[in-house]
């Protein structure tokens, strides 16, 4: 692809969208990280302190019920950036749908484009052709 059609394609792309829409993408990114490392921190946390919160011998039933809130924020704290993770995937499909849009309509222009230009050569051609003859 040459420089003047890739320069094409991007002059042609909504640009002014992208801008609004990356502080948004953005983040989205960052609280979804922040959620993964928080959660992965928080979790250690409360391994740490379920261990090590009292010196007696917890009971069975304790043990497991300290585990079983330990699953529990795990799981909502999953659930969560399952959501985030979500939301972020849906806005970067709706950016790729749009950039997709805008590719396909430059793709058709720039077709167009060529079958004008080789048209006008071959009008050129025969001009130049029918003067050379008459002389």
């Amino acid at each position: 692809m040459s420089t003047g059609a890739i320069l094409t394609v991007l002059s042609n792309i909504p640009w002014g969208q992208v801008m609004e829409n990356a502080p948004k993408v953005a983040d989205g990114a960052a609280k979804l990280w922040g959620k993964v490392t928080g959660s992965q921190k928080s979790t250690g946390s409360a391994q740490g302190l379920g261990g090590s919160a009292s010196t007696n011998a917890p009971t069975e039933t304790e043990a497991l019920r300290s585990q079983l809130l330990v699953l529990e924020a795990s799981m909502m704290s999953l659930e969560e950036q399952m959501r985030a993770s979500s939301e972020l995937i849906k806005a970067l499909a709706d950016q790729n749908t749009q950039l997709v849009q805008r590719i396909e309509l430059n793709r058709v222009r720039l077709r167009r484009l060529g079958w004008t230009l080789a048209g006008a050569g071959l009008l050129l051609l025969a001009a130049v052709g029918y003067l050379m003859l008459r002389q």
